[in-house]
């Protein structure tokens, strides 16, 4: 008699007294485990620990793996839910047989335990010899092997008890270790309850899950598809708004509010002054105006020439709207670039530098593993203003063409070289907020993604003049603000 002092005849762990339950050992002693027992059994069932129902529960051996490849060794990656896969073993050299006891070999239906790790911990299959052409396997040290006396237990109904949520949801609990590493140890399983059934029973409910399995499956997919479904929902219906506001179907147009076109004025006006006064380039004056012809086509008129972009027009928009080149409402300009040697010099002030992975879309965050860089090598011009749009020039194809607007001047933070500032003209409360939304629009994105360049494995090169060609339908500016507002209305 074990510890537990408990047989299949003689089942000591569940005694009914006053309906608590008991167990006794095999020193005499009677302890009440009410707080262990999760939940009521059928009449005729009992509780066991997993330790009295099997006659081997065993941590696997690592061997010395060889060159020679010809018996499986069980690894955790060969568990999964959905059964045992011999093709994912590693393999040993047929001389190491002789190394293990005979008790080590796997036998039909025993059962392999994850035991250790963070995702797998818990996951289990039932070893199957018939889909082993090898002859014999053997579980590493990452798994448990668990053998139920066959003639009292079946080990595909343990199988469906220990893969019940109700179970999983423990197994982490019972595990000892750190955050980044669990493990189950061999006294532990050992200890588990188990309801036990009459054998016949385990039987009967074993083939009846077998037989509504595939059912349950196919209704699993149907909820994960809704389930994802539901998941991009938000997302979906947020894209669909941004298109109808920057397509002028958001809210109703107002004939007597000012056209774009005076705001577009108003931004060349500016621009000529900004000129004037040697705070703009001559490559960023833009002389570009699109306008709609007696025929209904589009044509644009650049340096005194005209020509037809009917084709480039992507979709109508209302009358009182215009269209314009990117390049005729901003500005562009790249980020800091440093050297790596400058980022030993801890001297003070400090300012911190903002990489493409700080840029989600339509918002920006500060990160622990942020660069920061001596004051000395960062000139005034390049850090953050308000009404600065940020966004990504050499980055993943994810995450190209997000692109967040600074809210409020910041003296510590500028962005990188891989990052472009994007600056309008004027800084008008209902442009930016506009603009802001537009930046989010799936337009803008594919655009963005039709225009870039790949650049080894993973980056892609955003190209600065072809996006300073992307055409904007601008709104009226009293309507700007009506697009903002409603906007925020319908995605709260």
């Amino acid at each position: 008699m074990n510890r537990w002092g408990c047989h299949l005849d003689n089942v000591n762990v569940s005694g009914s007294v006053a309906n608590s339950h008991y167990e006794k050992f095999a020193d005499g002693r009677v302890v009440c485990i009410d707080d262990e027992i999760p939940f009521e059994v059928p009449q005729g069932w009992e509780w066991a620990r997993l330790n009295e129902v099997c006659s081997y529960i065993q941590r696997g051996k690592s061997p010395i793996y060889s060159e020679i490849k010809r018996y499986p060794v069980v690894a955790q990656k060969c568990n999964q839910w959905s059964g045992f896969s011999i093709d994912k073993a590693q393999f040993i050299a047929p001389d190491t047989i002789g190394k293990y006891t005979e008790e080590r070999l796997l036998q039909e239906n025993d059962l392999l335990w994850n035991s250790t790790g963070l995702g797998t911990l818990g996951r289990m299959a039932v070893y199957s010899g018939f889909k082993n052409p090898y002859g014999w396997a053997v579980a590493d040290s990452h798994v448990t092997v668990i053998r139920p006396l066959q003639l009292f237990m079946n080990s595909f109904f343990l199988y469906a008890y220990f893969s019940s949520p109700t179970v999983q949801s423990v197994i982490e609990d019972k595990a000892e270790g750190s955050t980044k590493q669990k493990e189950l140890y061999v006294d532990t399983v050992k200890t588990y309850l188990i309801p036990v059934p009459p054998y016949n029973e385990q039987n009967r409910i074993v083939a009846k899950i077998d037989a509504v399995l595939p059912r349950i499956l196919k209704y699993g997919q149907s909820q994960d598809r809704l389930d994802k479904l539901n998941g991009e929902l938000n997302e979906r219906l947020r894209k669909s708004i941004l298109q109808e506001a920057i397509q002028g179907r958001l809210v109703p147009q107002d004939l007597a509010e000012e056209p774009a076109s005076v705001l577009l004025n108003h931004i060349q006006e500016e621009k000529q002054k900004l000129m004037k006064e040697g705070k703009l380039k001559k490559k960023d004056l833009v002389d570009s105006v699109i306008f709609r012809g007696e025929d209904n086509k589009y044509y644009e008129k650049v340096d005194g020439k005209t020509l037809e972009i009917s084709e480039e027009i992507p979709f109508d928009i209302p009358e009182s709207w215009a269209w314009v080149r990117l390049g005729s409402v901003v500005t562009n300009e790249a980020g800091l670039a440093y050297s790596k040697d400058c980022l030993t010099d801890r001297s003070q002030p400090l300012i911190r530098v903002l990489r493409g992975g700080n840029i989600e879309e339509g918002r920006w965050s500060i990160k622990d593993d942020d660069v920061i860089i001596s004051k000395k090598y960062v000139k005034d011009s390049l850090l953050l203003k308000r009404g600065t749009f940020i966004t990504p020039a050499v980055t993943s194809i994810e995450r190209m063409a997000k692109t967040a607007l600074i809210q409020e001047d910041h003296h510590d933070i500028v962005v990188g070289g891989f990052v472009l500032m994007i600056k309008p003209v004027i800084i008008d409360n209902a442009l930016l907020q506009y603009l802001n939304l537009f930046f989010q629009s799936t337009y803008y994105k594919k655009y963005c993604i039709s225009i870039t360049n790949k650049s080894g494995q993973a980056f892609y090169n955003l190209s600065r003049q072809k996006l300073m060609q992307c055409l904007v339908p601008i709104p009226p500016e009293k309507e700007q603000f009506r697009i903002a507002d409603k906007y925020s209305q319908l995605t709260l």
